[in-house]
């Protein structure tokens, strides 16, 4: 499936392949946020865990059936990579979703942006999808493979989220953890009133005594 072959977004395809390798791609260039690709494994629309989202922190599976092994650049294309064991995907798993996040931009400034399915061993390309109406989003669902009656499809997505990878993360089921908030300082505790002084004892003051009358 060439370039001029790129699907409709929401059309899906056959994936025949029993591995695949996912390829996020877009053009370089001066101002040209960098991407970061992952993938979200999901049973009943949602992760089972923070241990089904495999990315640049957290590059494997525990399955092994979904691998993220980074990036190059040829041509004038940075491509960041995804391999997909689909023989291996655990039963529980529907679908595994392909998004992108950007770092220090959007993707309204990330051209060419992409996604390509191609056969782990053949090498040949199997699905494409060229996403061509991203705008202000952060974070981009350029994708997803799913099972259908027994045989993986994929589906052209493209869903933007202006929230960034935190924003698809928690759309799927992912706990992001808040930002600290510093705990807030004791109020000052009012000083213990002083008690009044006692009042002074009075001193009984005895007046002098007058001498007596002396007899004329």
């Amino acid at each position: 499936m060439g370039t001029d072959m790129s699907m409709p977004k929401g059309s899906n395809v056959p994936v025949p392949a029993p591995a695949v390798r996912v390829e996020i791609g877009w053009r370089s260039g001066a101002g040209v946020p960098d991407a970061d690709a992952s993938a979200l494994l999901l049973a009943a629309g949602k992760v089972r865990s923070d241990a089904d989202f495999v990315f640049y922190n957290q590059p494997a599976h525990s399955s092994g059936a979904v691998r993220h092994e980074g990036k190059r650049t040829a041509g004038g294309m940075v491509t960041d990579t995804i391999a997909v064991d689909l023989a291996r995907v655990e039963p529980a798993i529907e679908t595994v979703v392909l998004a992108a996040s950007a770092d220090g931009g959007t993707f309204g400034q990330v051209p060419g942006l992409c996604i390509r399915i191609l056969d782990a061993a053949a090498g040949t390309e199997l699905a494409r999808y060229d996403s061509g109406d991203a705008s202000v989003e952060t974070a981009f669902v350029l994708g997803e493979l799913y099972r259908r009656q027994g045989a993986w499809k994929f589906r052209a997505v493209g869903q933007g989220y202006g929230s960034g990878l935190e924003g698809l993360a928690t759309d799927y089921g992912i706990s992001v953890d808040e930002p600290q908030q510093a705990a807030p300082a004791p109020a000052p505790q009012p000083a213990a009133p002083v008690p009044p002084p006692a009042a002074p004892t009075p001193t009984l003051v005895t007046p002098p005594q007058q001498p007596a009358p002396v007899a004329p």
